[in-house]
């Protein structure tokens, strides 16, 4: 299975875009948890904590786009480096400011103004369009890759948020997470020769990324998908915290990305005959069915099992979600379009953080997952209803 993945280590200049890309995805996976961790161990509310993360992660889907935008004009080192600088300058403020004991407010603006950074997935993502645009199979095998990059990056970087916050000071987690996507970031831009060359401005179609026929809908597909993430994140930390061990929800959310991270390997070693569009509807039904069963589990090993389960479904649904999206946009607009498909997982982040915030304390820690299932049930629901809608869009591109 894993000689699929040998051809893509053979990229000329590789080595150095593989490894900033993974350290700035370890560093982006922490920050979810090591906000979540901090307020609520400083402020002693998950509903402010939630909301904080809320706001972060609505900023970066904002600003998402509109860098993307630029980068598609300009180069990716060009705009993404000022970015990358302002980011970690406000992500540090947020720590002293949370240190210090500062006003609840300037967490909110100090947070909020750190997620105005370039996102690694649509940056890496439009690389390998750039280097295997005449070889679609090679590229399946290297957008499922980075998936499972992404994965990995969710297996690792939560437990090393959760160990730093719990075991250091709180603050530490969210350090951590500044350190290691700025410098992973640093790395990966250095990395020339395999940036994508930029379409000249008389080249560019007219219109915006999401406008594009069928993009908006994948968006909305991804924003359920990533209510299910965000509701997961703040439901685990507070299960584990209401059982006993609230160093233990680093366990679950591994478990969640570890059976992910194997799927997505197993997904990106062979093609497939059917529609990207067709397996969207799959997918969907399988992260919503999957899930389910994490309102019964009985003790915390059986809900790490049930995740673990659960996640199978996760890179499979995103990787379809994301080559979709390469399908429905031209190559001028390649990292927007990526930054749309996105931002739509970031704004679900962002609502599950807050509502699943909420459900903890409405329903329950154990009842709050009835908010990720009902999240996966409105993705199937949606897909399934524009199926026709959406196979013609990619049939149209193709």
């Amino acid at each position: 299975m894993l000689s699929a993945y040998r051809p893509l280590l053979r990229v000329p200049g590789i080595g150095r875009f593989l490894v900033g890309a993974s350290l700035a995805r370890v560093g982006g996976a922490m920050f979810g948890v090591a906000i979540i961790v901090m307020v609520s161990s400083r402020r002693g509310s998950y509903g402010v904590a939630g909301a904080v993360s809320a706001v972060g992660i609505l900023v970066l889907a904002t600003a998402g786009p509109l860098i993307g935008r630029l980068i598609d004009k300009y180069g990716q080192g060009r705009v993404a480096r000022p970015f990358v600088v302002f980011s970690a300058l406000a992500g540090v403020a947020t720590v002293l400011l949370s240190y210090r004991g500062a006003p609840l407010w300037t967490l909110f603006v100090a947070y909020g103004m750190s997620a105005c950074l370039p996102e690694m997935g649509p940056l890496s993502r439009a690389r390998w369009a750039h280097l295997l645009r005449d070889d679609p199979e090679t590229l399946h095998t290297a957008m499922s890759f980075e998936q499972v990059c992404d994965e990995g990056g969710f297996v690792i970087g939560p437990v090393i948020a959760v160990l730093l916050s719990t075991m250091v000071i709180p603050e530490a987690g969210l350090l951590g997470a500044v350190i290691l996507f700025g410098t992973g970031m640093v790395i990966f831009l250095s990395a020339r020769s395999t940036e994508p060359t930029i379409v000249p401005h008389e080249d560019r179609p007219l219109g915006l990324a999401v406008g594009r026929p069928g993009l908006l809908l994948v968006a909305t597909v991804l924003t359920m998908t990533g209510l299910i993430f965000g509701s997961n994140e703040v439901i685990a930390v507070a299960v584990s915290d209401e059982r006993g061990d609230k160093g233990f929800s680093s366990v679950v959310l591994a478990a969640f990305a570890a059976g992910s991270l194997l799927a997505g390997l197993a997904y990106g070693a062979r093609a497939y005959a059917w529609t990207f569009s067709r397996r969207l509807v799959l997918f969907a039904g399988l992260m919503c069915v999957l899930e389910a069963p994490a309102l019964f589990a009985t003790n915390l090993w059986a809900l790490a099992v049930v995740m673990f389960v659960a996640g199978s479904a996760t890179a499979p649904m995103l990787i379809t979600s994301l080559s979709l999206t390469q399908q429905l946009v031209p190559p001028a607009f390649i990292t927007e379009g990526m930054a749309v498909a996105i931002t739509g997982i970031l704004v679900g982040i962002s609502i599950g953080t807050s509502v699943g915030g909420w459900a903890v304390g409405a329903l329950g820690a154990q009842q709050a997952y009835a908010v990720p299932v009902l999240a996966g049930l409105v993705s199937v629901v949606l897909a399934a209803a524009r199926f026709g809608y959406l196979q013609r869009a990619e049939c149209a591109e193709a």
